[in-house]
């Protein structure tokens, strides 16, 4: 092993997080350790591609795509049984999803703040009722094409895909608070 250790650069999300964020929260829930705060456990991305029993080429473009946006190699999921009516056979890829945690979820979270929402067309804000009894908040995103990661030019089908955060928040109201304190764009 060498002398020299490699330095990490700490998001600036988390930075924030760890310095203002969570300690703000704690008082305002009347925590009494930092340790109770709710925080980010993970991100999830999942992009459902039904066009893809019909052409593995259209899976792989997806997949493509998600690796570009996430910054991680996607796994392609498959059809867990067969529907006839949507001509679906077990077994066959339908969609792909990443699971990003740690520095990852933070600097997507960061580039989908601040880069990504603003790019979407007529955009007031993100829906509040998008939170489970859990605390978790699931969102959805119209087309792949807002991130500056992807290529206008390559894209032969635009794409929508599902956002959800996972957070430790034991209701609503932490999550809810948790997120808007990390900059979400809630609507009024």
């Amino acid at each position: 092993m060498s002398a020299e250790t490699t330095k990490v650069e700490v998001p600036r999300l988390l930075e924030r997080y760890r310095k203002t964020i969570a300690p703000e929260l704690v008082k305002k829930f009347g925590h009494s350790n930092a340790m109770q705060a709710p925080r980010l456990t993970k991100v999830v991305l999942n992009m459902g591609v039904g066009a893809g029993a019909q052409d593995v080429k259209v899976v792989e473009q997806a997949a493509a795509e998600m690796a570009l946006i996430a910054g991680q190699k996607p796994v392609i999921t498959r059809s867990k049984k067969a529907i006839s009516n949507f001509k679906i056979r077990e077994g066959l890829p339908i969609g792909v999803k990443v699971t990003l945690r740690r520095y990852r979820m933070y600097e997507f979270l960061d580039r989908l703040i601040n880069v990504v929402m603003p790019r979407i067309r007529d955009f007031r804000g993100i829906d509040p009722r998008g939170f489970d009894q859990g605390g978790n908040y699931a969102m959805g995103l119209t087309e792949q094409l807002i991130f500056p990661e992807i290529e206008f030019d390559k894209v032969t089908r635009t794409q929508g895909m599902d956002v959800i955060i996972c957070t430790t928040a034991k209701s609503r109201d932490e999550a809810f608070e948790l997120l808007k304190a990390l900059g979400m764009p809630f609507k009024e």
